[in-house]
């Protein structure tokens, strides 16, 4: 195995930018704002602007171009073994409801992609989840049964197309995998088409609720919506608690080219060594003209700010190379994802209270069939208080029906509760233990390349010395809630260990849930006045903490 380019990124990313949409001037008015255009809030502006509504997307960075840009771009119902999980703790009623939903969503997709002409890479494929050392075969057994029982025409095989034995596997077809950016792009035009306004570099940092709704935005503009939905993959609003019942994660991915006739033709999963996920995708053909197939391989799941992150690219390119041999990567590339505490996403109200104000999140690796599922349940729900009559799925199934497995309100302390219990754990030990006296790195160990936390008087500064020999310092503590970050030594960012927050080495956001960057420092012993008042401004009386 040869690495051509190992910081390459995202294989999806370099299908290009799109159309440029500046962020608002002044104040802007919608039936609906959407905040996040990632997959989810793209697939619900674009149904409500369907359904006749008007609509603002509003979006931080680039369309497109954060989670949704680093996906694998599974399009599956069959979610690893979630299917024994959500039995057990939602009933079998309520898997036979996700099965539905979940396949309504790659429907959709097919859909639409005949409807507006879209040629995004589309391939329906069969979708696996298997163990290969049978240290989870009795759990794929019974993953097999319980997708069965759930409606998925799924069955356990021994023999699949990957290029080494497994112990088995459940089987699952007509499932899908595509280009997101490819579709969500499409998507966005004929958005723009129907009129539907779209900004990007529209950072939101406050919400009041209210008839309307008013949005603030960092530049100073202010959105007024009767309807608000935060698709910001981690909600920027914590208001009906979500940040306890979501665990944030990343995983890796590495990728390049293999002779078609390698492909092992299927989208495949298993949980054992920290994940392992294969697909393919379609690539360019050799300069011989040899036909070829992009392999597409995932894993080494970990927290935000567990560090180690080119050590686990090691462990993941092996794999691939003793899995594939003779396959030249040329692309790598980190996603993130929030893993819920039941299992089940959250999309609805965005609290108990709320009459105005949704959310979706929690998607757990599976946001491509989760985020259109969202687009389709939130259009349905809006436009059905308001007297429409809400959507009816491709198949004829009323949409409607799965609001009450998906509402975030839903309270089940029997199977979240450890979940919950373990992710207050985990936050409250970073909140509390950063606050006391312990011992930081020193300046002079940074390499080049690298970064540490270090004391700085009575702060912390979180200082990298790029491949120069430069120093960048930045302070220390999240904005969002105030844990210290820590450095990915692989992306050259700096994350926030309790809700995922990202940063770059100069301290502006990457991913939320924070909204502000963290203070410059001119140079390691004198913070730069100007951006520390900037960085973590207290927070509008409206605005969630």
């Amino acid at each position: 195995m040869s690495t051509e380019s190992p910081d390459s990124g995202s294989y999806w990313m370099e299908y290009g930018a799109g159309a440029a949409h500046p962020p608002p001037s002044g104040r802007v008015e919608a039936d609906v704002a959407v905040i996040g255009a990632g997959i989810a809030g793209i697939s619900t502006a674009w149904e409500l602007a369907r359904a006749g509504r008007s609509v603002v997307l509003l979006e931080a960075g680039r369309i497109a171009s954060g989670v949704t840009g680093h996906t694998t771009a599974k399009l599956s119902a069959l979610h690893g073994l979630a299917y024994q999980r959500v039995r057990k703790s939602r009933g079998a009623d309520a898997a036979a409801r996700y099965a539905r939903s979940q396949s309504d969503a790659i429907g959709r997709v097919a859909q639409v992609c005949e409807e507006l002409g879209i040629d995004c890479d589309f391939e329906r494929v069969a979708a696996y989840s298997y163990s290969e050392t049978g240290e989870q075969g009795r759990a794929v057994v019974a993953e097999a049964e319980a997708a069965r029982a759930a409606g998925l025409p799924a069955t356990y095989v021994t023999e699949t197309g990957l290029p080494f034995p497994v112990a088995g596997a459940v089987r699952v077809e007509d499932q899908a995998q595509f280009h997101p950016r490819k579709y969500l792009l499409a998507l966005v035009a004929d958005l723009r088409r129907q009129g539907a306004s779209v900004f990007e570099g529209a950072r939101v940092t406050g919400l009041h609720e209210g008839d309307p709704c008013r949005l603030t935005l960092a530049g100073g503009s202010v959105v007024r919506a009767r309807e608000v939905v935060v698709a910001t993959h981690y909600p920027l609003f914590d208001r009906s608690l979500l940040f306890a019942r979501l665990t944030p994660h990343r995983e890796l991915v590495v990728a390049g080219p293999i002779p078609a006739a390698q492909d092992p033709h299927g989208m495949y999963l298993t949980p054992e060594g920290s994940t392992r996920s294969v697909r393919t995708a379609p690539c360019a053909d050799d300069e011989d003209g040899g036909s070829r197939r992009l392999l597409i391989v995932t894993g080494e799941k970990f927290t935000p700010g567990a560090g180690g992150v080119e050590e686990r690219y090691a462990r993941l390119e092996r794999w691939t190379a003793e899995r594939f041999p003779g396959v030249r990567l040329t692309h790598r590339w980190a996603a993130q994802d929030n893993e819920p505490s039941d299992g089940v996403p959250f999309v609805g109200r965005l609290h108990p209270g709320a009459r105005h104000t949704w959310v979706a999140t929690g998607f757990n690796g599976w946001g491509m069939s989760g985020g259109v599922m969202a687009g389709r349940l939130l259009a349905a729900r809006i436009t059905a208080k308001e007297g429409d009559g809400g959507g009816t799925g491709v198949s004829g199934q009323d949409v409607l029906s799965w609001a009450d497995l998906y509402d975030p309100v839903r309270l089940s302390p029997r199977h979240e509760a450890p979940s919950v219990l373990s992710t207050s754990a985990t936050v409250v030990a970073h909140f509390v233990g950063d606050r006391l006296p312990h011992r930081t790195g020193s300046v002079e160990d940074i390499a080049p390349g690298g970064g540490a936390v270090v004391r700085d008087g009575k702060r912390h500064l979180a200082v990298h010395r790029d491949d120069t020999g430069a120093l960048h310092a930045v302070a220390a503590r999240c904005t969002h809630m105030g844990c210290l970050v820590r450095f990915n030594d692989a992306e050259r960012t700096w994350e926030c260990p309790c809700h995922g927050s990202r940063f770059g080495v100069d301290g502006e956001v990457l991913q939320g849930p924070a909204v502000h960057p963290l203070a410059r420092a001119s140079r390691v012993g004198q913070a730069d006045a100007e951006d520390t008042g900037r960085a973590a401004p207290a927070p509008e009386p409206d605005a969630s903490p």
